[in-house]
């Protein structure tokens, strides 16, 4: 491993954790704190790619993947309120979407990369950001995805309402996907600053 790639390593690292705790606190009726912070790790991986090569991010990619599996271990260990803090279907839904949809991010990056400086980044984060969502919401929420693990009761996310509170009535968990899909295509046009910002000095 580079010197080089730490701080990416060890930035990667600390917004998986960060973002798996904030999961848990609500803001507002259709988000989490967790919807703010998890976004920052497509930058992370795209300022990686740029700066050092899409190797690189992979190494950043994986580090990330194996917090968030360490976090998940320690989450369904831990008794709240309903029961283990994470269900073993969040944790699949969880690890499945994030190392899909990062390998994609830098695929789609690498692709790009000779274009202009924001496409490649902007492109590849709406790209991976969506995979992300659909990945994770239905995997973890979905009726017809039960399967992935039975025991795991998420009937809460079934519940018939309109989506978010003004539309046609759907399941509870794809207003919770559409809200988390709508941060994360804010922050994709956002992020394009410091990604400029940090390229720029370090490429």
């Amino acid at each position: 491993m580079q010197r080089a790639h730490i701080p990416g390593i060890i930035a990667m690292a600390a917004i998986v954790v960060a973002s798996n705790i904030l999961v848990q606190f609500l803001f507002g009726q259709w988000l989490t704190w967790g919807a703010f912070t998890y976004p920052l790790a497509f930058l992370v991986t795209d300022i990686m790619n740029r700066v050092y090569g899409a190797a690189a991010a992979r190494k950043v990619v994986l580090a990330g993947f194996v917090a968030g599996v360490i976090c998940s271990l320690i989450g369904t260990q831990i008794m709240g309120e309903f029961g283990p803090l994470v269900t073993v279907r969040i944790a699949i839904a969880s690890g499945v979407a994030f190392l899909t949809a990062q390998l994609i991010d830098v695929a789609i990056f690498s692709a790009l990369r000779s274009g202009a400086w924001w496409r490649a980044p902007l492109a590849s984060t709406l790209v991976s950001s969506s995979v992300d969502t659909i990945l994770f919401f239905s995997i973890a929420f979905a009726s017809s995805l039960a399967f992935i693990h039975p025991a795991t009761d998420v009937s809460w996310a079934a519940e018939m309402l309109p989506l978010l509170g003004v539309g046609p009535v759907a399941p509870l968990w794809v207003s919770l996907a559409i809200a988390d899909w709508s941060v994360k295509l804010l922050l994709a046009l956002v992020a394009l600053i410091p990604f400029r910002a940090i390229t720029r000095r370090f490429g």
